[in-house]
């Protein structure tokens, strides 16, 4: 667990939840071609597996680090973001899939990933969109910040990166997605700070179906173009130097 109290993802208690099927199949579409048949590669925050078995069949070797030994397999490594147990420029591709904002300093990671690549290498990385959405589940997820694309671009060329695709994802359900942090907001719900797991909502079978399938459109947009708004960030860039 993690010092803040926040351990493991969700999805390692329930890994066929609607919203961790639909991000796999999301950043696939927008991110694989980025990294597709890539040397060697860390998956970051691997413990949320749904999200990472494409990156792991895109790559020759993958190793895999998450802060929660639980999510691990035998292969896998316990550390921190923060301070990556890894030479320098000893990976092709970095995948962290909404871990960024769980890291604090923002910057002490995303020199660590700079770092951990060796140049030309390719960084995959999916956040949370907007700080008007920041909520109780924020909280209790320990996450430090939510991102719009132009905020996720910058800290990433901040630190060494040019930026090769940005976009939102989760267009299509969005208004479901605004209208529950409205309900949240106005319901003043509270958390006493982070959770080790945070529970998903218990939905019946065919809810969680349905909400899968509505973002097959945004997989089809995302073949052809990068999307206006949404509740994720999906980047990928590339180390220049």
């Amino acid at each position: 667990m993690t010092v803040n109290g926040h351990g493991g993802s969700p999805s390692i208690a329930a890994p066929d939840y609607w919203w961790y099927r639909a991000r796999a199949d999301l950043l696939e579409v927008a991110l694989r071609d980025l990294v597709d048949g890539v040397g060697t590669a860390l998956d970051l925050g691997s413990a949320d597996g749904p999200s990472a078995a494409w990156f792991r069949e895109a790559a020759g070797r993958v190793a895999s680090l998450d802060i929660d030994p639980r999510g691990l397999g035998s292969d896998g490594v316990c550390g921190s973001a923060l301070e990556l147990p890894f030479a320098d420029g000893t990976f092709d591709a970095v995948a962290a899939f909404d871990v960024i904002e769980h890291c604090d300093p923002e910057a002490g990671a995303l020199d660590e990933v700079h770092r951990v690549l060796r140049p030309g290498g390719r960084f995959l990385m999916s956040v949370p969109a907007y700080t008007w959405a920041w909520s109780d589940f924020d909280v209790a997820n320990g996450h430090h910040r939510r991102y719009t694309r132009r905020r996720a671009v910058a800290a990433v060329e901040r630190s060494g990166f040019r930026v090769e695709r940005a976009t939102y994802g989760f267009t299509t359900v969005f208004p479901m997605f605004v209208a529950e942090r409205a309900v949240r907001k106005v319901t003043r719900r509270n958390t006493d700070g982070a959770h080790d797991i945070v529970e998903v909502p218990a939905l019946p079978r065919a809810l969680n179906t349905a909400l899968r399938g509505l973002c097959t459109v945004d997989r089809a947009a995302l073949r052809r173009v990068d999307l206006p708004f949404g509740s994720s960030v999906f980047l990928a860039a590339t180390r220049t130097a």
